[in-house]
């Protein structure tokens, strides 16, 4: 290897280098912020931290033992005032009242959807032995305990959907229980959820994991590639192969790095001081054409459709870009060679609001992986992913980045059957109503001047739309003559 080869190798290496150091401190500062910032406590997840806000009903706290002797001769006569009522309801925690023979005396609203309770006693038989031996010795306990959820989408349709920001329910919940006696025949069960924070603990531990394999992987590969150039100094062949994987390995990490750098971005930027009135169709169209590339190589046709006249929305361009294109791109990833992604806009009047459908007929997403794929790093099928490139962060920063629009986004899956993810804006009002007058020259005119740029007309596009429609949250999608083919 000569000097020049030599020299260019160690560049290679250091510049990787500092692209992990760099992606280690955005990574740093995103589990501290997040974690500090957003859930508070949420990283001390033991019981006592938790059983700090939860109300006492022994010990030195009298404030709590008076209130709940007015509630508990109350609950005597067997009724509840409404001023006490209110109370109970307002409590950061469910309550429960037994007496010392396990029979039910009081049950707040939240807690009877917990499914712990019967008509006479605890469902729950952990619960029912804790709440005895508190009767009988009068000690206070705590519990952490894990029920199932008897909450389901109910519903005959394929498929399952899911709306970024939402909670939705999940199969087991996490619940906190504090138990202590009110007087010699009744004791009192707080209950507190704690689904969400165990979730979120859960999230915070796959970042860090995920995120430290995906920087030791290229980091590990560029050190053992540059030991075997050392090695084949003599062999110009194999160190310019090498050299070559080296490149192709620090392109990965720079990606990634690249791509926590959105997604910090998307985060911390709100998009209000950067919206402008846009077309929706012509973002679309954008994303589409930035996608080209890639479809072509998989012989995978984008067609982009729209109905219901301008799609004038006032949002960050740039983020709305880079939210479409990332749909766009991850549905030819995920799609087969030979098939359709749709990508289509509608100007919703009645609703005020337009949407962007991404429909793909790709492999699906399956149900038990639907809640999180607008998580950090979550990939359904990580091997898959890093065949094709992907990091992972993709959804989350589609998912910032509609929120910095001031919009929302859902998927809609079935497992085999492909999927839909929906982007839902305000409709801008500056547009005015003259818009909405020229609803249908408008149509035409977008098509001809894609047509125009290159990209031919193509024909119907109603299979793909038909399945929209088994989504019931995902609503209907109006279907008109005017579609064009990136």
């Amino acid at each position: 290897m000569d000097a020049h080869q030599w020299t260019i190798t160690v560049i290679v290496v250091v510049v990787a280098m500092l692209v992990l150091a760099l992606a280690v401190l955005l990574g740093y500062r995103w589990g501290r912020r997040t974690g500090a910032g957003k859930h508070g406590d949420a990283g001390n997840g033991n019981a006592l931290a938790a059983r700090s806000a939860v109300p006492r009903v022994n010990g030195d706290h009298a404030g709590s033992r008076d209130g709940l002797r007015g509630v508990s001769s109350v609950f005597g006569e067997g009724t509840v005032r409404a001023a006490e009522e209110q109370f109970i309801n307002v409590m950061p925690d469910m309550l429960v009242i037994v007496d010392d023979g396990g029979r039910i005396r009081y049950v707040s609203p939240a807690a009877r959807n917990l499914a712990l309770v019967g008509d006479t006693g605890f469902i729950n038989d952990d619960l029912a032995q804790v709440a005895a031996m508190v009767a009988a010795d009068g000690q206070t306990r705590d519990r952490e305990i894990t029920v199932d959820s008897h909450e389901r989408q109910s519903g005959d349709h394929p498929g399952r959907g899911v709306k970024a920001g939402t909670v939705n329910p999940a199969r087991q919940r996490h619940l906190l229980i504090h138990i202590g006696a009110i007087d010699g025949h009744r004791v009192a069960v707080f209950i507190r959820d704690i689904s969400e924070r165990r979730r979120f603990e859960m999230m915070r531990r796959d970042f860090v994991t995920n995120v430290s394999h995906e920087l030791k992987t290229p980091a590990g590969a560029i050190a053992l590639l540059a030991e075997t150039i050392t090695d084949a100094a003599d062999d110009p062949d194999a160190v310019r192969y090498f050299s070559g994987r080296i490149s192709k390995e620090s392109e990965r990490l720079t990606n990634l790095v690249q791509r926590l750098i959105e997604l910090q971005r998307a985060e911390s930027t709100s998009g209000v001081a950067s919206a402008q009135q846009v077309d929706a169709l012509d973002v679309v169209k954008d994303a589409a054409q930035q996608n080209a590339v890639q479809a072509e190589h998989k012989h995978i046709d984008i067609r982009v459709t729209h109905s219901g006249g301008p799609a004038a929305v006032r949002v960050d361009r740039r983020a709305l870009t880079t939210a479409v294109k990332n749909l766009i791109e991850n549905a030819i990833h995920y799609s087969p060679s030979d098939t359709t992604v749709t990508a289509d806009v509608a100007r919703h009047d009645a609703e005020g609001t337009v949407t962007i459908r991404v429909i793909d007929q790709g492999i699906g997403i399956p149900e038990q992986s639907l809640d999180r794929i607008f998580e950090r790093f979550y990939r359904v099928d990580p091997a898959r992913s890093r065949d094709t490139g992907g990091t992972g962060l993709g959804l989350a920063i589609t998912k910032h980045c509609v929120e910095e629009c001031g919009g929302t986004i859902s998927a809609w899956s079935h497992e085999g059957s492909g999927s839909t993810f929906t982007i839902e804006l305000p409709l801008d009002g500056d547009a005015g109503e003259a818009d909405a007058s020229d609803g249908a020259g408008a149509n035409a005119g977008d098509a001809v001047d894609a047509g125009a740029a290159g990209a031919a007309l193509v024909g119907d596009h109603a299979q793909p739309l038909e399945r929209v429609n088994k989504a019931e949250q995902l609503g209907t999608v109006e279907q008109t003559g005017a579609e064009t083919a990136v």
